[in-house]
């Protein structure tokens, strides 16, 4: 026992061959901040140096820039100097502050390399800036004719309300094209066709032929303008509808349809309305749908598309056909009125009015003629369209005065007395004109 607590306390205390080797002390590694701050403001310094170079570079550029194309030149931002730099130093820990390149901004690759030797040396030797060349309109090549040919190719074809002339090229489901001579077809659509409905556009409209359209919408954006046949053949019958008028023709009408005021009709192919007033058989009008009836008007505007006719003054407008100036005629006093006598002439009034009656001094008309009389007088005026007769008996006198003593002879032989006062109407009628 003994023996074993020696031999333990001379491993514990001793040195025993069998020992291990003794352990070294830590040691405390010391890092200092100092160094790496200071490579860090050397970068700093590096990268200001290089974004002055390049500053200083892009001022060169822009001088030369304002030297060759005689500009201003835009203000160089004002460098930031090494020295200020150096004197506030910071440590830089972003790596785009460090590597930014904002300064460049703007600037092409033409800028960055810079001009040629050859331009670099001309600039630096003569300072003052080209004078630029100011060239008129005669130094260039320029014809005139080619200029105006130009612009007739692309004048507008077709105003809105024109009519033109073209020639069927094609055609689709929905409408014609027609090739009115523009840059692109005219498009007329299948409603605008014509008058009434077209049920074969093939058959009304073969290829090549040619036509009159309206014009009713100038051109789009690819050149097409929209045309019409029915919007022609409507501006076409209007006009020859006043010219009826305006003659006070009597124009035949089929009944197409009625309504409580009237009855429908075609005329021309327009919408044309009879009122029941205006009809000869106004009571029972349902009954003329479908007859032909003789029509004069009493209103045409195209503007409204109001068309109103009446068959009763169609019944006076073929009176007047029948009637001229210088016709002797025969009726009976309808009326007495202040101004003057109105003669029924067998469904129109003719006015024989006071100051044509005698050439005589007549205290009354009562004098000469009573309601009912019969009467021969001479037709000195005719007005169609008003429906207005002139009537003179005073020119059938040999004597002024001649119808107070005698009117019954003067009435005898007014027919003979006519041919007279003819004469002497043509004789009035050179002498006006």
């Amino acid at each position: 026992m003994a023996g074993s607590e020696s031999q333990q306390s001379m491993d514990s205390k001793g040195q025993s061959p069998a020992a291990q080797p003794p352990r070294k002390p830590l040691q405390v590694m010391h890092i200092s901040r100092k160094d790496e701050q200071d490579r860090l403001r050397r970068e700093a310094e590096e990268a200001r140096t290089a974004a002055d170079a390049a500053m200083a570079r892009a001022v060169e550029l822009e001088k030369a820039a304002q030297i060759a194309q005689n500009t201003t030149a835009r203000p160089p931002m004002a460098p930031t100097s090494s020295s200020t730099a150096a004197a506030k130093p910071s440590v830089v820990d972003d790596d785009d502050l460090r590597f930014g390149t904002d300064e460049l901004s703007g600037m092409s690759m033409a800028d960055l390399l810079g001009p040629s030797d050859s331009n670099a040396k001309s600039s630096k030797s003569s300072p003052r800036p080209a004078k630029a060349s100011n060239r008129s309109v005669d130094d260039f090549d320029f014809d005139e004719g080619a200029f105006l040919a130009a612009l007739d190719a692309n004048e507008p074809v077709g105003t809105t309300g024109e009519v033109v002339t073209g020639t069927v090229i094609g055609m689709e489901s929905d409408g014609v094209y027609v090739d009115i001579g523009g840059k692109a077809p005219g498009f007329m659509p299948k409603n605008e066709c014509g008058l009434g409905v077209i049920t074969n556009l093939k058959e009304r409209f073969p290829k090549g032929l040619e036509i009159e359209v309206l014009v009713t919408r100038e051109q789009n954006a690819d050149g097409m303008v929209t045309i019409s046949c029915r919007a022609l053949a409507l501006r076409q019958s209007w006009d020859k509808v006043k010219q009826l008028e305006k003659e006070g023709r009597v124009s035949q009408v089929k009944v197409t349809g009625f309504n409580r005021g009237g009855v429908t009709c075609d005329l021309e192919g327009l919408r044309g309305f009879i009122p029941r007033s205006q009809l000869q058989d106004g009571e029972n009008h349902e009954a003329l749908v479908g007859k032909t009836l003789g029509v004069a008007f009493l209103e045409v505007n195209s503007e409204t598309r109001k068309l109103v006719l009446s068959e009763k003054r169609a019944a006076t407008a073929a009176r007047f056909s029948e009637l001229e100036v210088g016709q002797l005629v025969e009726g009976h006093v309808a009326a007495i009125k202040p101004y003057g006598l109105f003669v029924d002439l067998g469904g129109i009034s003719g006015l024989l009015h006071q100051s044509a009656i005698t050439g005589g001094s007549m205290r009354s008309m009562r004098e000469i003629f009573d309601q009912g009389d019969a009467v021969k007088a001479l037709i000195t005026e005719l007005d169609p369209g008003r429906g207005r007769i002139a009537l003179n008996t005073a020119m059938l006198e040999g004597q002024p005065g001649e119808l107070l003593v005698d009117k019954d002879k003067v009435m005898a032989e007014a027919t003979d007395r006519a041919n007279r006062a003819r004469n002497v109407l043509k004789q009035q009628e050179q002498s006006a004109g």
